[in-house]
């Protein structure tokens, strides 16, 4: 059943698995082909792929473990639910899950975390909490790390009663909360719609009330194997989980709630907030990270002071401390807001002043930008032309929505047809369009 479910899969699948598997080639052939043949194997596969952000492949790797008869062990579903709930894709979460259930292994909490976790990538609340009861059906015993991960799922979701509902439950099991709930409780207020007038003082009443956490319980029966390669602060969903690696300072872990308060803040660009969190961060003693310092700089720059954005960043950069690429890309990206002259021009000095520095923008930095860039509907187009050339000249390939923004804005400026830069930007849009426009972006697999 499992062969003529993925036979009868996706064309290229079919034609993969026909070319590799069923004509005639010599044992030496088809070892070259097979790019793995036991269960270690395609475990290294599947962490590679999952830390190359190329979630969307993982079912066909599963497939062809299918296909070479190699049974997948609990720790191999582990690492497949990480990988889809990385790249948040819940269907394809739900998928692993019944196939191991398939197989006769019982889900256990670990996957049930991940699993609620995903979910609140996706803002799916309802589910998560559906899955909690399947949990207690099939006696799966939550942990704190549980409740933590429903906790912040729903408040992905703005789900502010559901939150304190969870929050009550555990208390009442006698867990305290910690800075991750607090952080929850954060987002929960922050993400409600429509967003209340209060919200900012509730913002800064959380982080005072945090002081005090206390640790949660333990969950001392996930082993530690299931987490590797993944913080707490990714479990989470918390707005640092990218960034937790960073060297330099960027990132003081004791800053969680703070992290959270500084990041919500900034979405709702409300600057009183963010000077009072800076306030309190200065009467505790503390001096900003690099994170706060970057969302304090986001959210001047989104609320229109170029002056005060600008001067952050160059105070930083004249202090001595490590630069970072991150905070030039804030900067570019805020002073974008608007398009107003003053602003793309900021935006462009600041790009030429990074790559002279030779900082250079990754794939993720390069296509969020210029995907910004690309909605100027006036002017030259001059800060979208520099990000283009800048992932150009070091040959990386922009996601499919910022090439097809970048294409449609040059093709409604008077450009020659013959024009090189349009004709590349053409024949780009078109091959990311045959491999991924029907699924609407790089990164877009299965449905």
């Amino acid at each position: 059943m499992k062969l003529l479910r993925t036979l009868s899969g996706p064309r290229n699948l079919l034609v993969r698995t026909i070319g590799r598997r069923y004509f005639a080639a010599t044992p030496e052939e088809y070892a070259k082909r097979n790019y793995a043949n036991n269960e270690a194997e395609y475990s290294t596969v599947i962490s590679s792929l999952t830390a190359q952000r190329r979630h969307y492949l993982l079912r066909d790797v599963y497939d062809d473990m299918m296909l070479d008869g190699v049974k997948p062990e609990r720790d191999t579903f582990h690492s497949l639910l990480i990988g889809t709930m990385k790249g948040a894709r819940l269907q394809d979460a739900f998928f692993f899950r019944d196939e191991m259930k398939a197989m006769g292994l019982v889900p256990d909490v670990a996957l049930y975390n991940f699993m609620i976790s995903t979910c609140g990538k996706c803002k799916n609340s309802e589910q998560a909490v559906r899955l909690l009861e399947e949990m207690k059906r099939f006696e799966v015993k939550p942990t704190g790390q549980t409740y933590i991960c429903l906790l912040n799922a729903c408040a992905a979701a703005g789900r502010v009663d559901r939150v304190y509902a969870i929050v009550r439950d555990m208390t009442a099991a006698g867990l305290g909360l910690n800075k991750f709930c607090y952080a929850g409780l954060i987002a929960a207020h922050k993400n409600k719609e429509p967003v209340t007038d209060d919200v900012a003082s509730k913002i800064l009443e959380l982080v005072e009330q945090s002081k005090g956490w206390s640790a949660v319980e333990a969950p001392s029966d996930i082993p530690v194997r299931s987490m590797m390669g993944m913080s707490e602060e990714e479990l989470y969903n918390i707005p640092t989980a990218e960034f937790v690696f960073r060297r330099g300072g960027f990132l003081n872990r004791e800053f969680t709630v703070y992290h959270v308060a500084f990041h919500a803040c900034a979405d709702l660009k409300n600057v009183e907030a963010i000077d009072a969190l800076l306030e309190m961060l200065s009467k505790d003693g503390k001096t900003p990270d690099v994170f706060i310092l970057m969302e304090t700089m986001r959210c001047y720059l989104h609320s229109g002071d170029l002056q005060r954005g600008r001067k952050l960043f160059e105070d930083y950069m004249s202090s001595g401390k490590p630069p970072m690429i991150e905070l030039y890309v804030t900067l570019v990206e805020g002073a974008m807001v608007g398009y107003t002259p003053d602003g793309m021009q900021l935006a462009q000095e600041t790009l030429v002043n990074m790559n002279s520095r030779n900082f250079f923008l990754s794939p993720k930095m390069g296509s969020d930008l210029l995907l910004v860039a690309a909605g100027e509907k006036t002017g030259g187009y001059t800060t979208a032309n520099l990000i283009w050339d800048m992932m150009q000249a070091r040959k990386i390939i922009p996601t499919f929505p910022a090439v097809q923004a970048y294409y449609d804005g040059l093709k409604v400026r008077e450009i020659p047809a013959d024009d090189p830069r349009l004709q590349l930007v053409s024949r780009t849009y078109n091959n990311l369009r045959k491999r991924f426009g029907g699924g609407g972006g790089v990164g877009a697999g299965r449905p």
